[in-house]
């Protein structure tokens, strides 16, 4: 009964393999080909260079946020167009309509985001 149960056993360690053994050949070379040469700034807790200046909870531009949604919102867009292409022999004339209605009611908000200024970093 027991050797049923073998082929799940050899995944989790073909599993277990396949993710450990980068991470651990990776260390093995850093250790052997890479250049030590820690200082203070490297070994503080921002490897940044610099100390922190604010509180950790400091807050971000709205326009960061209106950035990442506009993304968002535009990935989506693709990733709405990728099965479409690809069944729109099938669809017909209907599908490439309600695509196209889609599509309009994008751009129209994309031209009103643009008019806004939403797109504009300083």
């Amino acid at each position: 009964m027991l050797e049923n149960y073998f082929p799940i056993l050899m995944f989790i360690f073909v599993g277990l393999a396949v993710g450990v053994a980068p991470i651990v050949a990776g260390s093995v070379v850093s250790r052997l080909v890479g250049v030590h040469r820690p200082d203070a700034a490297k070994l503080s807790p921002y490897e940044c260079g610099f100390e922190a200046f604010e509180d950790a909870r400091m807050k971000f531009d709205v326009r960061y946020y209106l950035v990442a949604i506009l993304f968002i919102l535009f990935d989506l867009e693709i990733a709405f167009l990728f099965p479409w292409a690809i069944v729109l022999q099938e669809i017909g004339f209907f599908g490439f309509m309600a695509m196209m209605v889609f599509l309009g009611i994008l751009v129209v908000g994309f031209i009103y985001e643009w008019k806004k200024g939403a797109l504009e970093w300083e």
